[in-house]
């Protein structure tokens, strides 16, 4: 009898620590958000387990998850290059760590992609002094120079709340249909699985008693050559910053969005000044 309790026990306890994690189950496109799961590739984890994380470096559920190789009858939104979109999660992140968003062209039906080709980075929310991006949801934007195609767009959360044990991701990816793009070919790229190392010092640091002010997330770096990048309002200014410096022309444009309302009340007070006088 005590055997028996004490499995039950374990078991309990078990299921709690699971469905004390979380996931990214819901998508919404240009301010219309949809169904859980509609857009979004579900694991094929049982229910209990459907929020947990994945740990394994080598294995392919990097890429979507677990069973996520397939697409287990999702459906693909369109998008325009430009739209923003959003991940829901079930509950807010709570695990310390990076959030990254990633996208990997299929070669026809994106239905019909396993994800093994290769992957870009298209922003990341890593520390901000000794704090992390910890929300329920998570908005950016598609690259206006991407070419039109289907894609997975993959969101990624790693914790690294556990220092000594594996990083733990939690990974959802989304079906799209990308319109209206431009012509530029993303670069870097990098494979999945392939491009997260043990050896990495974002993956192995112990974010306790570590000064983050040069953490790198790990992965690739966010893409160059975007063009005409738009920024969520809801950034903050850091965001905002480290979202424009990410490709060569970033500086320019960071300069224009600051500098231009200074040049155009500068503007208007002179032609003022010249009618007065």
């Amino acid at each position: 009898m005590k055997a028996l309790l004490s499995l039950t026990a374990l078991a309990a306890l078990a299921a709690e620590t699971v469905s004390a994690h979380y996931i990214f189950q819901q998508l919404s496109v240009a301010g219309t958000r949809y169904p859980v799961w509609k857009y979004i590739r579900r694991n094929s984890n049982p229910a209990w387990l459907q929020n947990g994380p994945v740990t394994d470096l080598s294995s392919t559920d990097l890429r979507c998850n677990v069973g996520g190789q397939v697409s287990n009858g999702t459906e693909t939104v369109t998008v325009r290059a430009g739209d923003q979109f959003t991940f829901h999660l079930d509950t807010a992140v709570y695990h310390q760590g990076p959030t990254s968003l990633y996208m990997s062209r299929a070669p026809g039906k994106v239905e019909d992609y396993d994800g093994s080709g290769p992957w870009f980075k298209i922003y990341d929310w890593g520390p901000s002094g000794n704090s992390w991006a910890m929300r329920d949801s998570y908005t950016y934007n598609i690259p206006r120079c991407i070419p039109d195609g289907e894609y997975l767009l993959r969101i990624q959360q790693l914790g690294l709340h556990n220092p000594g044990a594996e990083p733990q991701f939690y990974i959802s990816c989304a079906q799209v249909k990308v319109t209206n793009g431009g012509t530029t070919n993303p670069t870097p790229t990098a494979n999945i699985p392939g491009a997260f190392r043990k050896t990495d010092p974002g993956y192995t640091v112990n974010i306790y008693n570590t000064n983050l002010a040069n953490y790198v997330v790990p992965g690739p770096r966010v893409m160059t050559g975007l063009v005409e990048r738009e920024v969520p309002a809801h950034l903050t200014l850091s965001d905002q910053a480290r979202s424009y410096m990410t490709d060569k022309a970033g500086l320019v444009r960071a300069a224009s969005k600051f500098m231009g309302p200074v040049v155009f009340i500068w503007h208007r007070v002179f032609k003022f000044t010249s009618w007065i006088n």
